[in-house]
């Protein structure tokens, strides 16, 4: 319990540093009309609420947010959600590009996205900075990485987890020596070359299977202060984290690895996307968001119970305030205000409708109108599919766009606030 309570003290001595990514293009048309970190999670959360979920939970209160690309709808939601006490130290505050005397671009990379904001950064004096990834979908305790940085006298932690070939090729790719010390940085190996002398043994994989010979970094970095301040400032060129500064630090300092072995997806395609939806919807999900002691917080809703009424319903989960009527769903995520009338709808996140959006004249209500069968997709929010729609894919195209949907990756996507007529066919 001592223990326990000396990593809180430490924690309060840390700045966290959520990164909002670039304009996000492999996750468009979701990232269209949003910036990535906003795009709409589990029917009712957005993905930047699992970061700032975990550094609460950690006991990290002073979170920075940075972003570039469709803000305002990101903005909105920290506004509305994240509001600490005035007895508190905490806060989240967005930090978007910005013309300055000294800087003028856009951010070149995640390196160069801090060191354009470490002013605002370094104000707060903090003994550590934690850096993380505004699109992962974890549950990690920031403080027990920030236990074993201490414990080691650490430099720089990164957070890895084990993964497959497949998965390295898209990852940092990390070598360690029987202390847990980074010896070696690579980043994203995708050839037999690239990769040569960078399997882990088991014993320091957690005792993961052979099929995950790779230790990858998660994009989870905890610096000491001074240290970050000294990277950031070694040039201009060093623009990335994974490409320019970690490479570059592993030699010159103690670099130390914080090995992770729960659930954790990147959330940086469609297919990505989908697939960790459709995690939710097992019989016993990888990933919960039930648990009782770790909650994702997200924006409160006054909305009343779901609606239903002859319906069928299988392995799904519906978000409050739906209205649902003669239909049937199978592997659905059902988000806030979702309408679905007379349709069968398998295997399918459906985001939702905004609060008071209004229906348009000569076009088909909100929702999911009767006859309509909709499978393997993605239904973004306030789309109006009309009657007896087909978008089920049936020629398993990869990739195509028509009038309101794309495919992306075998999936449909139906973007935000579009208008599928009725008997469409996709």
């Amino acid at each position: 319990m001592a223990n326990k309570g000396r990593r809180r003290d430490l924690t309060r001595d840390v700045s966290v540093v959520i990164l909002g990514g670039g304009r996000g293009s492999r996750l468009e048309p979701l990232t269209w009309l949003r910036a990535k970190p906003a795009v709409p999670l589990a029917g009712k959360y957005r993905l930047i609420d699992v970061p700032i979920s975990n550094a609460i939970h950690s006991g990290m209160r002073r979170i920075f947010v940075l972003t570039q690309y469709n803000s305002v709808s990101l903005h909105r939601h920290i506004v509305s959600t994240y509001t600490f006490g005035p007895f508190s130290r905490g806060f989240v505050d967005i930090l978007a590009a910005q013309q300055t005397p000294s800087d003028d671009k856009w951010f070149q990379g995640t390196a160069d996205a801090v060191r354009q904001n470490q002013d605002f950064i370094h104000e707060m004096k903090s003994k550590w900075v934690l850096i993380l990834s505004g699109d992962h979908i974890y549950r990690l305790d920031y403080s027990l990485m920030l236990r074993d940085h201490v414990k080691n006298n650490a430099k720089i932690t990164l957070a890895v987890l084990p993964c497959t070939e497949e998965e390295i090729a898209g990852f940092g790719a990390v070598r360690l020596d029987d202390t847990g010390r980074v010896v070696e940085f690579r980043e994203k190996p995708k050839t037999p070359q690239e990769r040569a002398g960078m399997e882990a043994p088991a014993h320091l994989r957690g005792g993961s299977g052979a099929e995950k010979p790779y230790l990858a970094s998660m994009g989870i970095y905890l610096f000491d202060r001074e240290l970050l301040k000294e990277c950031l400032n070694s040039g201009r060129d060093a623009v990335d984290f994974g490409r320019h500064i970690l490479p570059a630090a592993v030699p010159k300092h103690r670099v130390q690895a914080h090995l992770f072995d729960g659930y954790w997806r990147d959330i940086g395609t469609i297919r990505s996307f989908y697939d960790a939806h459709m995690d939710l919807t097992q019989y016993d999900p990888p990933f919960n968001f039930h648990d009782p002691n770790w909650v994702i917080y997200t924006h409160p809703r006054y909305l009343p119970g779901s609606r239903m009424d002859k319906v069928e319903i299988m392995r799904s989960v519906i978000s409050d305030g739906a209205r649902l009527s003669e239909c049937r769903l199978d592997q659905c995520i059902i988000g806030v205000r979702s309408r679905i009338w007379g349709a069968f709808v398998r295997r399918t996140l459906v985001m939702g409708v905004d609060d008071d959006y209004p229906d348009a004249p000569g076009a088909p209500p909100v929702g999911i109108g009767p006859g309509t069968v909709i499978e393997n997709a993605i239904i973004d929010k306030n789309a109006r599919i009309g009657k007896e729609v087909r978008l089920v894919n049936e020629r398993k195209v990869q990739e195509a766009e028509g009038p309101g949907w794309v495919i992306r990756e075998g999936i449909i996507v139906v973007a935000k606030n579009s208008i599928i007529p009725d008997k469409t066919v996709v």
